[in-house]
Protein backbone atom coordinates (compact mmCIF):
# COMPACT_ATOMS: atom_id res chain seq x y z
CA UNK A 1 0.00 0.00 0.00
CA UNK A 2 1.45 3.34 -1.16
CA UNK A 3 1.98 5.81 1.38
CA UNK A 4 -0.75 8.64 2.08
CA UNK A 5 0.12 12.00 0.70
CA UNK A 6 0.52 14.46 3.70
CA UNK A 7 0.72 17.98 2.30
CA UNK A 8 -2.24 20.13 0.09
CA UNK A 9 -1.39 23.21 -1.04
CA UNK A 10 -3.84 25.70 -3.25
CA UNK A 11 -3.26 28.51 -4.50
CA UNK A 12 -5.94 29.40 -7.16
CA UNK A 13 -3.43 29.75 -9.39
CA UNK A 14 -6.07 27.94 -12.42
CA UNK A 15 -9.36 27.60 -10.73
CA UNK A 16 -10.45 27.32 -7.48
CA UNK A 17 -9.08 23.77 -6.91
CA UNK A 18 -12.65 22.44 -6.11
CA UNK A 19 -13.58 24.90 -3.10
CA UNK A 20 -16.72 26.69 -3.66
CA UNK A 21 -18.96 29.48 -1.66
CA UNK A 22 -22.06 27.87 -1.18
CA UNK A 23 -24.78 28.58 -2.74
CA UNK A 24 -22.50 30.83 -5.46
CA UNK A 25 -19.95 30.90 -7.24
CA UNK A 26 -16.71 31.51 -5.84
CA UNK A 27 -14.54 34.27 -7.37
CA UNK A 28 -11.09 33.84 -8.68
CA UNK A 29 -8.83 36.62 -9.30
CA UNK A 30 -5.03 36.93 -9.61
CA UNK A 31 -5.14 33.81 -7.48
CA UNK A 32 -6.89 34.55 -5.23
CA UNK A 33 -10.98 33.32 -3.94
CA UNK A 34 -12.93 36.17 -2.89
CA UNK A 35 -16.14 36.17 -1.36
CA UNK A 36 -18.19 39.40 -0.99
CA UNK A 37 -21.41 40.53 1.28
CA UNK A 38 -24.27 39.30 1.01
CA UNK A 39 -23.95 36.00 2.10
CA UNK A 40 -26.96 33.24 2.16
CA UNK A 41 -28.07 32.24 5.45
CA UNK A 42 -27.83 28.81 6.96
CA UNK A 43 -30.17 28.24 9.25
CA UNK A 44 -29.87 24.29 9.35
CA UNK A 45 -28.19 25.15 13.13
CA UNK A 46 -30.81 27.12 14.07
CA UNK A 47 -31.57 27.39 17.85
CA UNK A 48 -32.15 25.13 19.63
CA UNK A 49 -28.56 24.22 17.46
CA UNK A 50 -25.19 26.16 18.02
CA UNK A 51 -26.77 29.14 15.64
CA UNK A 52 -26.53 30.59 11.85
CA UNK A 53 -23.91 30.95 9.40
CA UNK A 54 -22.84 32.16 6.21
CA UNK A 55 -20.55 28.97 4.44
CA UNK A 56 -17.76 31.06 2.41
CA UNK A 57 -14.79 28.54 1.39
CA UNK A 58 -16.03 24.97 1.22
CA UNK A 59 -14.30 21.70 0.29
CA UNK A 60 -15.60 18.56 0.00
CA UNK A 61 -13.15 15.95 1.42
CA UNK A 62 -14.90 12.40 0.24
CA UNK A 63 -15.77 11.63 -3.34
CA UNK A 64 -19.00 10.03 -0.92
CA UNK A 65 -19.65 13.56 0.23
CA UNK A 66 -21.19 14.29 -3.32
CA UNK A 67 -23.63 11.86 -2.81
CA UNK A 68 -25.26 12.43 0.83
CA UNK A 69 -28.41 13.54 0.35
CA UNK A 70 -30.92 15.01 3.35
CA UNK A 71 -34.66 14.58 3.23
CA UNK A 72 -34.93 17.50 0.51
CA UNK A 73 -31.49 17.57 -1.61
CA UNK A 74 -28.15 17.33 -1.51
CA UNK A 75 -26.48 18.29 1.78
CA UNK A 76 -24.70 20.50 -0.75
CA UNK A 77 -25.41 20.56 -3.99
CA UNK A 78 -21.69 19.77 -5.97
CA UNK A 79 -20.68 22.64 -8.65
CA UNK A 80 -19.45 19.91 -10.69
CA UNK A 81 -15.73 21.35 -10.17
CA UNK A 82 -12.90 19.52 -10.32
CA UNK A 83 -11.92 18.85 -6.77
CA UNK A 84 -7.98 18.21 -6.44
CA UNK A 85 -7.57 17.45 -2.79
CA UNK A 86 -10.52 14.86 -4.03
CA UNK A 87 -7.89 13.81 -7.01
CA UNK A 88 -5.16 13.09 -4.15
CA UNK A 89 -4.40 10.48 -2.10
CA UNK A 90 -4.77 12.11 1.44
CA UNK A 91 -5.67 10.41 4.69
CA UNK A 92 -9.15 10.01 6.17
CA UNK A 93 -8.06 10.85 9.55
CA UNK A 94 -7.85 14.82 10.21
CA UNK A 95 -6.67 14.45 13.70
CA UNK A 96 -4.07 17.04 14.70
CA UNK A 97 -4.31 18.32 11.16
CA UNK A 98 -2.42 21.86 10.80
CA UNK A 99 -4.41 24.33 7.86
CA UNK A 100 -2.53 27.47 7.41
CA UNK A 101 -4.07 30.15 5.09
CA UNK A 102 -2.78 33.09 3.67
CA UNK A 103 -5.74 36.08 4.36
CA UNK A 104 -6.58 39.34 4.21
CA UNK A 105 -10.26 41.47 4.09
CA UNK A 106 -12.37 44.14 5.10
CA UNK A 107 -14.90 43.60 6.99
CA UNK A 108 -17.46 44.41 9.52
CA UNK A 109 -17.75 41.56 11.43
CA UNK A 110 -20.79 42.20 13.85
CA UNK A 111 -20.17 40.03 16.25
CA UNK A 112 -19.26 36.59 14.18
CA UNK A 113 -15.68 35.33 13.57
CA UNK A 114 -14.57 33.65 10.78
CA UNK A 115 -14.13 29.58 11.99
CA UNK A 116 -13.66 26.64 10.73
CA UNK A 117 -16.55 24.09 10.07
CA UNK A 118 -15.83 20.33 10.16
CA UNK A 119 -18.81 17.99 9.05
CA UNK A 120 -18.83 14.37 8.96
CA UNK A 121 -21.12 11.36 8.95
CA UNK A 122 -21.02 9.96 12.31
CA UNK A 123 -23.59 6.46 12.20
CA UNK A 124 -26.69 7.60 11.08
CA UNK A 125 -26.43 11.47 11.24
CA UNK A 126 -24.48 14.35 10.00
CA UNK A 127 -22.63 16.23 12.97
CA UNK A 128 -21.26 19.38 12.63
CA UNK A 129 -18.64 20.95 15.13
CA UNK A 130 -16.83 25.06 14.51
CA UNK A 131 -13.15 25.36 16.03
CA UNK A 132 -14.17 28.06 17.96
CA UNK A 133 -11.38 28.13 20.33
CA UNK A 134 -9.16 29.27 17.56
CA UNK A 135 -10.74 32.07 15.13
CA UNK A 136 -9.07 33.43 12.19
CA UNK A 137 -8.40 36.87 12.26
CA UNK A 138 -9.37 38.81 9.01
CA UNK A 139 -7.45 41.87 8.48
CA UNK A 140 -6.33 44.62 5.60
CA UNK A 141 -3.25 43.18 5.71
CA UNK A 142 -2.18 39.65 4.18
CA UNK A 143 -1.22 37.37 7.30
CA UNK A 144 -0.40 33.86 8.05
CA UNK A 145 -2.25 31.84 10.16
CA UNK A 146 -2.06 28.44 11.12
CA UNK A 147 -5.48 26.20 13.06
CA UNK A 148 -4.92 22.77 14.53
CA UNK A 149 -7.74 20.15 14.49
CA UNK A 150 -7.25 19.16 17.58
CA UNK A 151 -9.59 16.13 19.16
CA UNK A 152 -10.61 18.10 22.25
CA UNK A 153 -14.26 19.34 22.56
CA UNK A 154 -13.31 22.47 24.33
CA UNK A 155 -11.66 24.01 21.59
CA UNK A 156 -15.13 22.99 19.25
CA UNK A 157 -18.57 24.27 19.23
CA UNK A 158 -21.32 21.28 18.05
CA UNK A 159 -23.61 22.66 16.19
CA UNK A 160 -26.43 20.27 16.73
CA UNK A 161 -29.66 20.77 14.59
CA UNK A 162 -32.47 23.10 14.02
CA UNK A 163 -35.82 21.96 15.48
CA UNK A 164 -37.06 19.69 12.15
CA UNK A 165 -33.71 18.38 11.53
CA UNK A 166 -33.00 16.28 14.14
CA UNK A 167 -33.28 13.16 12.16
CA UNK A 168 -30.28 14.66 9.94
CA UNK A 169 -28.27 16.54 12.05
CA UNK A 170 -26.82 15.87 15.21
CA UNK A 171 -24.50 16.44 18.23
CA UNK A 172 -21.33 14.27 19.41
CA UNK A 173 -17.85 14.66 19.97
CA UNK A 174 -15.40 15.83 17.30
CA UNK A 175 -13.10 13.14 17.72
CA UNK A 176 -15.18 10.89 16.31
CA UNK A 177 -15.75 13.58 13.18
CA UNK A 178 -11.84 13.54 12.54
CA UNK A 179 -11.18 10.20 12.85
CA UNK A 180 -12.88 9.87 9.43
CA UNK A 181 -13.68 13.67 8.19
CA UNK A 182 -16.15 11.95 5.26
CA UNK A 183 -17.97 15.14 4.42
CA UNK A 184 -16.43 18.44 4.07
CA UNK A 185 -14.76 21.27 5.84
CA UNK A 186 -16.26 24.78 5.63
CA UNK A 187 -14.48 28.23 6.83
CA UNK A 188 -17.88 29.91 8.22
CA UNK A 189 -18.76 33.08 9.37
CA UNK A 190 -20.47 32.05 13.05
CA UNK A 191 -22.36 33.28 14.86
CA UNK A 192 -24.73 35.37 13.23
CA UNK A 193 -27.31 37.59 15.23
CA UNK A 194 -30.38 37.04 12.79
CA UNK A 195 -33.26 39.44 12.86
CA UNK A 196 -36.31 39.49 10.86
CA UNK A 197 -36.77 42.78 8.98
CA UNK A 198 -40.91 42.55 10.19
CA UNK A 199 -41.43 42.22 14.27
CA UNK A 200 -41.91 38.62 15.33
CA UNK A 201 -41.61 36.60 18.17
CA UNK A 202 -38.44 35.46 18.54
CA UNK A 203 -39.43 31.71 19.05
CA UNK A 204 -41.20 31.85 15.71
CA UNK A 205 -38.22 33.17 14.36
CA UNK A 206 -35.88 30.34 14.66
CA UNK A 207 -38.78 27.63 13.78
CA UNK A 208 -39.10 29.10 10.46
CA UNK A 209 -36.47 29.85 7.62
CA UNK A 210 -34.24 32.71 7.36
CA UNK A 211 -34.34 34.31 4.17
CA UNK A 212 -36.99 32.15 2.60
CA UNK A 213 -39.63 32.21 5.07
CA UNK A 214 -39.09 35.95 5.74
CA UNK A 215 -36.81 38.74 4.75
CA UNK A 216 -33.93 38.92 6.91
CA UNK A 217 -32.46 42.84 8.36
CA UNK A 218 -29.27 42.36 6.81
CA UNK A 219 -27.86 45.59 9.16
CA UNK A 220 -27.15 42.69 11.70
CA UNK A 221 -25.34 40.80 9.64
CA UNK A 222 -21.45 40.29 8.65
CA UNK A 223 -20.34 42.66 5.57
CA UNK A 224 -17.30 43.02 3.63
CA UNK A 225 -15.11 41.23 1.27
CA UNK A 226 -12.40 38.50 2.55
CA UNK A 227 -9.73 37.32 -0.04
CA UNK A 228 -7.71 33.66 0.35
CA UNK A 229 -4.69 33.82 -1.67
CA UNK A 230 -3.06 29.99 -0.07
CA UNK A 231 -4.07 27.30 1.99
CA UNK A 232 -2.05 24.31 2.99
CA UNK A 233 -3.72 21.32 4.86
CA UNK A 234 -0.43 19.36 6.19
CA UNK A 235 -1.58 15.28 7.75
CA UNK A 236 0.54 14.66 10.72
Amino acid sequence: MSEKNKVYIEGFDDGSGGWEEYPNPLLIKDSCAITKSPWWVDSNHAPPGGGYLHLLYCLYTSQESQSIRDDENFLHKPLGLRNKFLEGDFPSDWTNVSITVRIKGDMKMKGAELVLLAQSKVGTHCQNHVLTGQPIKVTKEWTQQTITLVPDQTHWTSLGSRHDRVNFYGNGNISDVLKDLNVDIIFVLHPLLIVPKEKSDLEQVHSLRAGSDYEVDESYLPEGHVMLDEIKIEFP
